[in-house]
């Protein structure tokens, strides 16, 4: 027997090789970098009490306190929220360090100080936000149809996607920060306006697509859901020229409540999640009929092309005021880019992934965002009772609440029970958008009642 045929022999005792592949704890896989991170939030958590629990109530501790465990866990679970809290969190400090003048906080600063004036100001942020989505959904585009450097060009988009994720939630950051400089009855968490949160659903629905793409290893779904985030980010643009509406404003007395910071994202998360799950249908159905040459068959894309068109007339006439210019060229953009996604079809089915996975990532963004929207729903009863002292009042927006809630019970029950997929499934998730902005905007246009303080 040679030596090293000896040294191979085990020399634990039982005569057995020692494990080697043994399951390791939760803990024994973290990084060195994870474990960074959570003293980081512990110890940014700490500060914050220690700085500002004068000025909070109990509730307000609570959420504090109970947010850095929560955020913890999500960063162990996908490392790129780790370091995009990191991130964001260093650039806000950096920002309002630079509003720091002589005699202490100066927001006249946002216009002398270079850099708060062309990136880091709370509006020159959300700006860079908006402009970034759009390149980004132009560069996801240009990935589809590229022959060569389709990667390449899917890559910039998702990068220029996280940039912007960056810049919308530093935006955020320093516009609580904003406002608290302004006055304390003027500085609140920035969810409280359509201004507000149309940045709130920008970047979570970005982020939650980031994760899916992640995820699921592909690039390609991002040409189809960056679509519904620019359309949002165009309605913002809109708003902000026509409503001046990113000043900042002293909250009505209707929102001045803790229940606020945790029923508007929680809404929020299931709006992004439900505008995904809607755009991958949109993307199940055109590589589903890739091939298909009838017109009354291809209904998902001439739908769409109506909806497009038809979006600018009703924001035009319902609101009343100035933007005609803005929307025909909207119109214009949406037409084109629906003849472009017809007559490119083929080439876009090549690119998505399978059916069995967009199948998949429609079903697994509902479910998150039936969770969180039950979630909302319920803290949004209690924030009732509390604010006019009843559960439930049928007001349109809790009305449109509930149906918006029944529709995806209902898709979620079917796909569990009956085995819902596909066509019809993708059909349901389109639909189900319409339901959900309809709830989200519609109620706010033509309705009014208890919430109308988020009228246009």
């Amino acid at each position: 027997m040679t030596a090293a045929t000896t040294t191979s022999l085990p020399t634990s005792g039982g005569g057995m090789p020692p494990e080697d592949d043994e399951p390791q704890g939760y803990f024994a896989k973290l990084s060195r970098f994870d474990w960074f991170f959570a003293v980081l939030l512990l110890l940014g958590t700490a500060s914050a009490f220690g700085l500002y629990h004068q000025a909070m109530d109990g509730y307000e501790k609570s959420i504090l306190i109970g947010v850095a465990p929560a955020a913890i866990a999500l960063g162990w679970f996908w490392r790129p929220l780790a370091k995009l809290m990191i991130g964001t969190a260093a650039i806000a400090l950096f920002a309002i360090w630079l509003y720091q003048g002589p005699a202490g906080a100066d927001l006249a600063r946002a216009e002398t100080a270079f850099l708060l004036k062309y990136f880091l100001s709370s509006q020159s942020a959300v700006l860079w936000m908006c402009v970034l989505i759009f390149m980004s959904t132009a560069f996801y585009w240009f990935g589809m149809f590229m022959q060569k450097h389709s990667d390449a060009m899917e890559t910039i988009g998702s990068r220029m996607a996280w940039v912007a994720v960056v810049l919308a939630v530093v935006g955020t950051l320093v516009r609580w920060y904003e406002g608290h400089q302004m006055g304390p009855d003027i500085g609140h968490i920035p969810v409280s306006n359509l201004y507000e949160v149309f940045i709130l659903f920008t970047w979570m629905t970005t982020t939650f697509y980031l994760y899916y793409e992640s995820h699921y290893k592909t690039r390609a779904l991002g040409a189809f859901v960056m679509l519904v985030v620019s359309a949002a980010v165009a309605f913002l643009v809109w708003y902000t020229v026509v409503r001046e509406a990113q000043a900042i404003q002293p909250l009505v007395p209707a929102l001045q409540s803790w229940w606020m910071k945790v029923h508007v994202p929680a809404n929020f998360i299931g709006y992004g999640t439900f505008a995904i799950a809607a755009m991958v249908a949109f993307a199940y159905l055109i590589k589903q009929q890739a091939n298909e040459t009838h017109w009354l068959k291809l209904a998902p894309l001439w739908i769409l092309g109506v909806v497009l068109c038809f979006e600018p007339i009703v924001f035009r006439v319902s609101t009343q005021d100035g933007g005609t210019g803005y929307w025909v060229v909207y119109t214009g953009v949406s037409a084109l880019m629906v003849a472009g996604i017809l007559f490119g079809r083929k080439r876009i089915a090549a690119r998505l992934p399978s059916l069995e996975v967009l199948d998949d990532v429609m079903y697994k963004a509902i479910a998150v965002g039936f969770a969180f929207f039950t979630i909302a729903t319920v803290l949004g009863a209690l924030w009732a009772a509390e604010a006019w002292g009843g559960y439930w009042s049928w007001d349109p927006k809790e009305t449109w609440a509930l149906i918006v809630w029944l529709n995806y019970a209902a898709w979620l029950h079917m796909r569990m029970m009956k085995g819902l997929r596909g066509t019809v499934a993708s059909w349901w998730a389109l639909v189900g958008l319409a339901i959900t902005t309809f709830a989200f905007l519609g109620v706010n246009m033509f309705l009014s009642g208890l919430h109308s303080y988020g009228e246009l």
